[in-house]
Order: C-alpha cells, then structure tokens, then sequence
C-alpha cells in the first residue's frame, strides 16, 4: 500500500464554534479531521504531522519556507509515495507556490483547505482531504508539481487563486481552467502542465512590498517602501499593466537603487503586456526596467520575487527567472 505524509497546518478545514470567541477558530487536530474520512486508510498508510494551527491570515512567508523545507525532507524519504497538506485558504495559493517553485522531486504534493467549518452540516473538509488523497495516488500527478485540490477540481499551484470569499468553489484557474476534475470513478484529467519554474537555493528575501495602482495613487507609499528598506517591490497595475504617471520617479529610484520592480495586473483575468505607449504605461514601465509577470497574479509574483531575492541581487538574472517561458 502506498504511503502517503498528512501535514495539518490549521485553516478552516480544522475550525470548529468556539462560543467564547463566537466564530470558528482551529480546533481539531490532523486524527480528529482524519477520522472524519474512513476511506483513505482503505486507499493508503496515512502518516500525519500536526505542525500548526493557524488561520490563513496568520501565515507568513517565513512559515511557508520552513513548510517548503519539511516538504523537501520528507520527500527524500523512499517509503513517502507523496504529501498533503492542509491549510487556510485566504494564503493557501501563496503557499502552495512556494512550494511548487521550491519543488524538484517527482513526487505530488497536493495543498487542500476548506470553505465551511465542522460545526457547518456542510462542512466540506473531509470530501476535500479524500479528494486530495485521491489526486496524490493517482499516476498522472508524478512530476506535475503541486496542486491545489477543492470541490473536486484539480488546479495547479501556479495558476489557482481564490475568487470567492465563501464559495466552495472558490478556486479556479482563470486563464486557463483545472488541470483535472475529481471524479467518482477516476481523476479526469483535462490536461498537464507544459513548463514549470523553479527556485534552488535560498534563503528567503521577506522584505518585498506590493502596490496596487488606482486612480491617484499616492507615489509617496513607493518613495516609503524604498526609503524603508524594500528590497524588491510588486505592483498591480490598472488593465494591460499600466499605472498613473506620478509614479515614473518613484520607479526610476528604485532603478537607480537596483530594486527589482515586478508588474503584475490587479485584473482577475489576463496578462501583462506592454501594449500601451502613453506615460505610465507598461511600455513606459518597461523601458525603466520593470519586471513583467505574464499571467502571475501580484500575491504569486511577490513569492516568486522573495525567492529570487534569496539567490541573487542582479535585476538581470531576476528579471530572466520571473519571465521565464513568458516571451
């Protein structure tokens, strides 16, 4: 039987009515919630770590590097046939980026969370976890990456993000949709991933800022994060990837500082692009050096920046890694 690793790390999957507190805050530890599941012993040998308890929210970046580093360990180990992990989902597809983009073995790891708690009648946790058991197990996951498996879709951690504050079926995968749907007979897959990045090396970088561009932005906030020690900086443009022109000289300082600037669009749907030619646009940002995402969302673009900043100073090679199959 296939040996399968259980990391529990809180989220709303293992919340529960505190009537103290009056809302659902996390409760159950990894065997109170795989109790809940009487099919995966059937399916593999479950090892569980509890490693943490904490809301979405509550994760850092320096606590998705440490996860990243378990994952890596444990991956290492022959007898371990792939990882799940559980986690909140306001920062679950932060998360499950960095450990797709710190991933190199063959091995799946499935990321899972939960939009309704256990004192719900419809709690969705345990389908998730089987669901995620299930994905794990199946052939066509090895060499994939990792994946973010909700409400019996199969996205990957590159693309997921969540799109409802409450929906079971929040995540999605705008652009480009799942990569399977979870089905009861099998795992259908719809498609696999063409190219995946990856990030050796180390250590983490956490001093990176994200702006999203709105009418009148205030460059001040820019000036602020640069003057404060911002070692690299996300912004969400307007459209295409465009911002308001009081923002040029902000930018031009961070050039001249070598800041690396990542241009990500505060769009759910689409890519940047330097299409436009008018000041402050994503030309005008391109000829100052900005770095353009592609179809990264901000949040995404700022993990992946953190890590580049972990390897290396040069903007060159960063802007190499983070457009990478982009053009």
């Amino acid at each position: 039987m296939p040996r399968t690793l259980y990391l529990f790390t809180g989220g709303t999957i293992s919340m529960s009515i505190d009537p103290i507190q009056d809302g659902a805050i996390p409760t159950l530890t990894g065997h109170e919630i795989l109790a809940f599941v009487p099919s995966i012993p059937k399916m593999t040998e479950p090892e569980l770590i509890d490693v943490s308890r904490l809301p979405g929210p509550h994760v850092t970046p320096e606590l998705m590097w440490e996860l990243s580093e378990l994952v890596n360990r444990h991956l290492e180990r022959p007898e371990i046939d792939g990882i799940v992990i559980t986690h909140g989902t306001d920062t679950l597809e932060e998360t499950a980026y960095m450990l797709d983009l710190r991933l190199t073995s063959q091995k799946p790891v499935v990321v899972v969370g939960a939009l309704r708690n256990s004192s719900e009648l419809s709690w969705d946790g345990p389908a998730n976890l089987e669901g995620a058991t299930r994905v794990v197990l199946d052939p066509v996951a090895a060499g994939q990456g990792v994946f973010v498996a909700l409400n019996e879709s199969v996205h990957a951690a590159s693309e997921a993000t969540k799109t409802d504050t409450q929906a079971s079926g929040t995540f999605q995968s705008p652009i480009f949709g799942p990569l399977a749907l979870i089905e009861q007979d099998r795992i259908f897959w719809r498609r696999r991933l063409t190219s995946r990045r990856t990030v050796a090396g180390g250590p983490l970088e956490p001093r990176v800022d994200m702006f999203t561009m709105y009418s009148g932005f205030d460059p001040r906030l820019l000036q602020y994060a640069i003057d404060s020690g911002a070692q690299g900086l996300v912004l969400e443009g307007t459209g295409r990837g465009n911002a308001p022109p009081a923002i040029m000289p902000a930018l031009d300082r961070a050039r001249e500082a070598a800041i690396p600037v990542v241009l990500a669009t505060r769009c759910w749907h689409g890519r940047v692009l330097d299409t436009y030619g008018y000041a402050g646009s994503g030309k005008d940002m391109r000829k100052r050096g900005v770095i353009f995402a592609g179809t990264v969302n901000g949040q995404k673009a700022r993990v992946h920046l953190m890590l580049a900043l972990g390897k290396t100073r040069s903007v060159p090679e960063i802007q190499s890694m983070l457009e990478q199959d982009l053009y």
